[in-house]
């Protein structure tokens, strides 16, 4: 698929809005048939420009009130370490975001767990206890003011 023109921009935008809507509905919003806003859609995910439709539960139905992001600085910046670090993090359930930054952090963490105590726990067994970690500094989220906010484009 080359560049995206209105009609595939207009399908993206609904999506990203509101993964429940149908094809029907899309299709209506963008001035398609059916068949077409299908045909399109499909050729989007087939190019990789949506990467996939989920639902968003939200953490307090879930008892996981508590946001925390956490800066990590590993003893060595090679790629060894970062590859060591990278598949240590990558089956931690409680991570929700891994980013490599530049800056006074290697990564960049964000976590959601039930409370302090519960950070507490996981900051001693398993923080800590990550490959090549020098250094960690935890900030806890007082207010979710924006977040997961859609691409403006």
């Amino acid at each position: 698929m080359g560049q995206l023109d209105r009609i595939d921009i207009g399908i993206l935008r609904q999506l990203q809005s509101d993964g429940r809507l149908t094809n029907a509905e899309i299709a209506k919003a963008v001035h398609v048939s059916p068949a077409t806003c299908h045909r399109r859609t499909q050729a989007l995910f087939e190019a990789g420009h949506i990467s996939r439709v989920t639902g968003q539960v939200n953490p307090a139905s879930v008892d996981l009130e508590t946001l925390v992001m956490v800066g990590v600085v590993l003893d060595r910046s090679t790629p060894e370490s970062f590859a060591a670090f990278e598949a240590a993090v990558s089956d931690m359930r409680e991570l929700l975001d891994c980013h490599l930054v530049a800056g006074d952090f290697d990564y960049l963490l964000k976590i959601r767990v039930r409370d302090m105590k519960d950070f507490n726990t996981m900051h001693g067994k398993m923080l800590i206890a990550l490959p090549g970690v020098r250094q960690i500094r935890t900030f806890f989220v007082l207010k979710e003011i924006k977040e997961n906010a859609p691409l403006d484009f």
